[in-house]
């Protein structure tokens, strides 16, 4: 990962925006890390990933709870006790 001052990536913004396209990049202020730039591939790769894991969580509590006898029926009765 390249790391860029934020008085850099304001100064060289298109610059900055090729080198995005090959890897992330790093904005530091004042000796912090403040963002990460990434390419549009990248971050609808990263979505995706996301989308897919979450997705999976919810099939495994699914799976948990029909095996403890959770039905359809009872959680919608559970949800409208509220």
């Amino acid at each position: 990962m390249q790391y860029i001052s934020a008085t850099e990536a304001k100064q060289k913004l298109a610059a900055m925006l090729d080198t995005v396209q090959a890897g992330p990049v790093m904005i530091r202020r004042q000796n912090r890390d403040a963002a990460v730039v990434i390419s549009p591939k990248e971050y609808e790769h990263l979505r995706k990933l996301n989308i897919e894991g979450f997705q999976g969580f919810c099939d495994r509590i699914s799976q948990k709870a029909e095996q403890k006898g959770l039905t359809e029926d009872k959680l919608k009765e559970l949800l409208l006790d509220d």
